[in-house]
């Protein structure tokens, strides 16, 4: 009665028995994660010039302006506006009706004084001996001397006022007094121009060279004249270094030096005023244009420097990716020294030869295997 019993037992043994063999075996790996595609560049290396750089805005050389110094209806316009114009070339022309008749008139007054000049030195060649035969008293002789000093101040005094009406009525044509580009006219002919203040007419710029004024930093001014400690050192050494960025990025073609750098430290703004003067070949620089005008203040051999887009910032804490020789992304913590342009230098963390990740770095983590593809620094 008990056989059949056991042999239905042993069915659920034998059944639990196989699962357990089953479930024994090791499980496949998992499938290894693709390469992450991304962009990397070789560091550049190479001896690299530090650079203190500030914006900074043209002016001319010399920027004259042309005002009305006499009272009258400006007549005529000489020029075109905008164009260049030379020294001496007549730009307006004031109506001088009226000067010249002033002038005139203090061409009569000098004859009127001129002819009481004569009378009266008559009177005293013809009472000087009479007194000295005692026919007429010392008053009479005293009078006509002084009447002959009268009449001289009277010729000076109106050979002056012919002179000043002369200056006067020169002023009604108008010339250029430099070399230049000259602006647009303030004041269109039919106008009166001159009474009560001078009033502008136009500006001309001289702009071969142009001078682009800015400010440095007491810490800029500082470390230069720590390097050049002599007056006349610090003036060599800043003749024909300076640089001049433009706004579309192209560096100009000529290098500049410090014409003008002011007596003190602006006390509001803790920066010296510097004027630099480059060549300008064509007049393609004009007044009010900004670029940065920059100088090398020292130089770093062997420099290693690569794309500013490569290095990550946490917590004031620099890394770089750097693709290892079995191709993976190692994160590598660097020490970054001065920006020049879209570069940076490392000063610590990276050697010659090694190649960093400039594009996909945020996709990656240390040991992360990596697709790269070479792009060189532009």
């Amino acid at each position: 009665m008990n056989r059949p019993i056991a042999c239905r037992a042993s069915l659920p043994l034998a059944a639990v028995s196989t699962l357990l063999v089953l479930s024994c075996r090791e499980a496949p790996p998992p499938a290894a994660p693709p390469p992450v595609p991304v962009i990397a560049a070789e560091v550049i290396v190479r001896d690299q010039p530090v650079y203190f750089e500030s914006m900074a805005q043209a002016l001319g050389s010399q920027d004259v302006e042309i005002r009305a110094r006499v009272e009258g209806i400006l007549e005529q316009v000489h020029f075109s506006e905008g164009t260049v114009v030379k020294a001496g070339d007549l730009l307006y022309t004031i109506d001088p009706k009226t000067l010249e008749a002033n002038l005139d008139q203090a061409k009569g007054n000098l004859v009127q004084a001129e002819a009481a000049l004569d009378k009266a030195r008559r009177d005293v060649a013809r009472l000087t001996p009479l007194w000295e035969k005692n026919a007429i008293s010392r008053q009479m002789l005293d009078d006509a001397l002084a009447a002959e000093r009268s009449a001289k101040g009277s010729v000076n005094t109106a050979k002056a006022a012919v002179e000043n009406t002369r200056i006067q009525l020169g002023y009604t044509e108008i010339r250029a007094p430099i070399d230049g580009i000259i602006g647009k006219t303030e004041v269109k002919p039919g106008n009166l121009v001159g009474r009560g203040q001078n009033t502008l007419l136009t500006t001309i710029s001289s702009v071969d060279p142009i001078h682009f004024r800015y400010s440095v930093s007491e810490q800029e001014y500082l470390a230069w004249r720590r390097q050049h400690p002599a007056d006349r050192e610090a003036r060599s050494a800043g003749s024909n270094v300076f640089e001049l960025v433009l706004s579309d990025g192209s560096v100009h073609d000529g290098l500049g030096s410090v014409v003008f750098a002011d007596r003190n430290v602006d006390p509001t703004t803790g920066t010296l005023l510097l004027e630099v003067a480059f060549p300008n070949p064509g007049d393609i620089l004009r007044p009010g244009q900004f670029g940065r005008v920059r100088v090398p203040i020292r130089r770093i051999k062997d420099a290693v420097l690569v794309p500013q887009r490569a290095v990550s910032e946490l917590q004031a804490t620099y890394s770089v990716y750097v693709v290892t020789a079995d191709q993976k992304a190692e994160f590598r913590k660097v020490t970054p020294g001065p920006r020049i342009g879209s570069l940076i230098v490392i000063e610590q963390g990276l050697s010659p030869g090694e190649v960093v990740i400039t594009e996909g770095g945020q996709k990656v983590r240390n040991q992360t295997p990596v697709a790269v593809t070479l792009r060189p620094v532009e």
